[in-house]
């Protein structure tokens, strides 16, 4: 089942641009920008790992649930990944890797199925 989403590809492409363009000179991206460009991001990673057994959180801009297995539908569910925005801008665009972003411990992730570094990078940027 596709997942319906709220931000459309060339202006989430586009505030990921900004980002990563922002990061490569050490500038810093508007709130909203970086808002746009998690939720997008999110939203890639849901339709690329389909499922409802993870919970990915990007607080304070987003959440999303993805990859296959048992669903939960109560309380906090056994498989979550929380990090900043930052860090998870980073992942996704292949700046850092699943490895360096869980040793700098800003990364938390729980539960058997919570490593989602087989879906990561999502959108490459130099």
């Amino acid at each position: 089942m596709a997942i319906k989403r709220r931000i459309d590809e060339p202006t989430g492409r586009t505030a990921l641009r900004e980002w990563a363009q922002n990061a490569g000179t050490g500038g810093k991206t508007g709130r909203s920008t970086l808002a746009t460009a998690v939720r997008f991001t999110l939203e890639e990673l849901a339709s690329r790992a389909e499922g409802n057994s993870v919970e990915v959180r990007i607080p304070p801009f987003g959440v999303t649930q993805c990859i296959e297995g048992p669903r939960h539908t109560r309380g906090t569910p056994p498989n979550v990944v929380e990090m900043p925005a930052e860090l998870w801008l980073s992942l996704v665009t292949g700046r850092t890797d699943w490895a360096t972003a869980v040793q700098s411990g800003q990364l938390h992730a729980s539960g058997l199925r919570a490593d989602l570094s087989a879906h990561l990078p999502l959108i490459e940027y130099p």
